[in-house]
Protein backbone atom coordinates (compact mmCIF):
# COMPACT_ATOMS: atom_id res chain seq x y z
CA UNK A 1 0.00 0.00 0.00
CA UNK A 2 1.47 3.43 -0.93
CA UNK A 3 1.93 6.06 1.55
CA UNK A 4 -0.61 9.21 0.67
CA UNK A 5 2.10 12.63 0.30
CA UNK A 6 0.41 15.85 1.09
CA UNK A 7 0.28 18.13 -1.45
CA UNK A 8 -1.17 20.89 0.81
CA UNK A 9 -1.07 21.70 4.57
CA UNK A 10 -3.71 23.92 6.97
CA UNK A 11 -2.09 26.50 9.46
CA UNK A 12 -3.96 29.17 11.13
CA UNK A 13 -6.68 27.99 9.38
CA UNK A 14 -5.37 28.71 5.81
CA UNK A 15 -4.43 25.87 3.12
CA UNK A 16 -1.05 26.23 1.15
CA UNK A 17 0.03 24.39 -1.37
CA UNK A 18 3.58 22.69 -0.04
CA UNK A 19 5.13 23.18 -3.71
CA UNK A 20 4.49 27.02 -3.30
CA UNK A 21 6.67 27.41 0.34
CA UNK A 22 10.01 29.21 0.41
CA UNK A 23 12.53 26.61 0.88
CA UNK A 24 13.51 27.95 4.58
CA UNK A 25 9.20 27.31 5.07
CA UNK A 26 9.22 23.50 4.06
CA UNK A 27 12.59 23.14 5.99
CA UNK A 28 10.22 24.11 8.71
CA UNK A 29 7.39 22.12 7.70
CA UNK A 30 10.24 18.71 7.75
CA UNK A 31 11.24 20.16 11.56
CA UNK A 32 8.03 20.39 12.84
CA UNK A 33 6.99 17.03 11.18
CA UNK A 34 10.02 15.39 12.56
CA UNK A 35 9.18 16.91 15.89
CA UNK A 36 5.94 15.58 16.24
CA UNK A 37 6.60 12.06 14.90
CA UNK A 38 9.25 11.89 17.90
CA UNK A 39 6.42 13.50 20.11
CA UNK A 40 4.24 10.16 18.70
CA UNK A 41 7.02 7.96 19.89
CA UNK A 42 7.80 9.40 23.23
CA UNK A 43 4.05 9.08 24.00
CA UNK A 44 4.40 5.35 23.11
CA UNK A 45 7.37 4.69 25.18
CA UNK A 46 6.15 6.75 27.97
CA UNK A 47 2.45 4.18 28.16
CA UNK A 48 5.07 1.43 28.09
CA UNK A 49 7.76 2.97 31.12
CA UNK A 50 3.80 3.53 32.70
CA UNK A 51 2.85 -0.20 32.13
CA UNK A 52 6.13 -1.73 33.31
CA UNK A 53 6.02 0.91 36.81
CA UNK A 54 2.76 -0.47 37.38
CA UNK A 55 3.86 -3.99 37.06
CA UNK A 56 6.76 -3.82 39.30
CA UNK A 57 4.31 -2.34 42.10
CA UNK A 58 2.11 -5.28 41.49
CA UNK A 59 4.67 -7.17 41.92
CA UNK A 60 6.35 -5.59 44.51
CA UNK A 61 3.26 -5.24 46.63
CA UNK A 62 2.76 -8.86 46.38
CA UNK A 63 6.18 -9.23 47.73
CA UNK A 64 5.94 -7.29 51.10
CA UNK A 65 5.48 -8.45 54.36
CA UNK A 66 1.97 -8.46 56.07
CA UNK A 67 1.55 -5.70 58.36
CA UNK A 68 1.49 -6.56 62.02
CA UNK A 69 -1.80 -6.51 63.45
CA UNK A 70 -2.62 -3.16 65.82
CA UNK A 71 -3.98 -4.67 69.46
Amino acid sequence: MAEEVATKITINDVDYNIADLSENATNQLKGMQIARAEMKRLTVQLALVETASNAYGTALSADLPKPAAED
